[in-house]
């Protein structure tokens, strides 16, 4: 079993930056593949970024290339994303994810309970 917790959302204008944080239980994070999700009101659950447990596989939603970036430490058990260049539609509750394979379906094993991340305009 993995407990997953996310930290870091908050409330920042568009153009701010945010990172999120994912910690971890369990001594087999580095097995597990990392995701970010992200939940819009009135929307599906949407991928965001994935990181493989070595960290050489990562892969990003086109809408958020080259603004948002996934790293992990496996070490502290936990898995970042850096949001750069907010924009008002990346306001959404953000969920982390822990699986076997990096995918960018929702198919996870362990899911955190989600961080609010609100951009004003």
């Amino acid at each position: 079993q993995v407990q997953l917790v996310e930290s870091g959302g908050g409330l920042v204008q568009a153009g701010g930056s945010l990172r999120l944080s994912c910690a971890a239980s369990g001594r087999t994070f580095v097995t597990y593949a990392m995701g970010w999700f992200r939940q819009a009101p009135g929307k599906e659950r949407e991928f965001v970024a994935v990181i493989s447990g070595n960290s050489i596989g990562r892969y990003y939603a086109d809408s958020v290339k080259g603004r948002f970036s996934i790293s992990r430490d496996n070490a502290k058990s936990t898995v970042y994303l850096q949001m750069n260049s907010l924009k008002p539609e990346d306001t959404a509750v953000y969920y982390c994810a822990a699986g076997l394979r990096a995918t960018m379906t929702p198919d996870y094993n362990f899911w955190g309970q989600g961080t609010q991340v609100t951009v004003s305009s």
